[in-house]
């Protein structure tokens, strides 16, 4: 086996989400490989991540933007071309979540947690192959889907549509792009420590129901995604298309 097919040295990439949490992590494990990378955010600033790029001597920049805007998703994608020359790689993980009982989720948190958890990956996916395709020199999207790509989930009916979509997305894109040289799979992270998850860590009773079910024994960290975010950015996984990886810690095999 040959470790360069891991390094993605002369790579562009985009990663959604990555002022801080797993697309933090995402980000900079790509960087560590070698690929420059564009982060993106709600906030104004970039959340430090930029300057640890840079101390990777890659380049970096950074766009601030709420993604349930569809104009945001084309300045990000001209933006990254515009910086470095191309895009290679895209990160779809930005996400929101809003916990309600379904029989009181407002429309306005159902469509906002559509547009940015779905309707954004579909059409940065879209804006980021065109370019590809246009180069010829294919490239790799990772989105990032949930455990409740295949749960249901107590509370959370619209980001488990969303994330359901996600997946089902993952494998349509993967058939029409895989024969351009564009890999399109998808993560689904376990339980991990991240702002999304606070809610749940602070309720005992249901952080221990959890944890008493994860065969590793303890939650996620963010840097536990690096090593799969880094496979399917590179050519090591040139053969892999469609593929929705679960990082888990044994949650959906217990």
């Amino acid at each position: 086996m040959d470790l360069q097919t891991f390094q993605l040295i002369g790579k562009n990439a985009l990663v959604t989400g990555s002022r801080k949490g797993l697309g933090a992590a995402i980000a900079l494990a790509l960087a560590r490989a070698g690929a420059n990378v564009a982060c993106h955010g709600r906030g104004p600033t970039g959340n430090g991540v930029v300057e640890a790029i840079q101390r990777c001597d890659r380049k970096s920049l950074y766009i601030s933007g709420d993604l349930a805007d569809p104009g945001v998703c084309e300045q990000m994608v001209e933006m990254t071309v515009d910086r470095f020359g191309s895009i290679d790689i895209l990160v779809n993980n930005a996400g929101i979540i809003r916990r309600a009982p379904a029989i009181e989720f407002s429309l306005a948190d159902w469509n906002e947690i559509l547009a940015v958890n779905l309707t954004a990956v579909f059409r940065l996916s879209q804006l980021a192959a065109r370019n590809m395709i246009r180069h010829g020199k294919g490239g790799k999207i990772l989105n990032i889907a949930s455990l409740l790509s295949f749960q249901g989930g107590i509370l959370v009916p619209a980001y488990a549509a969303a994330k359901a979509g996600v997946a089902q997305l993952t494998r349509a894109l993967a058939n029409e792009w895989a024969a351009h040289g564009i890999n399109v799979n998808a993560i689904a992270p376990g339980y991990m420590v991240t702002d999304n998850t606070a809610a749940l860590r602070q309720d005992a009773t249901r952080y221990g129901q959890i944890l008493e079910r994860i065969p590793a024994g303890r939650w996620g960290n963010p840097e536990d995604l690096a090593g799969a975010a880094v496979f399917l950015c590179s050519e090591a996984s040139d053969y892999v298309h469609g593929h929705v990886l679960a990082v888990d810690g044994g949650w959906l095999g217990r």
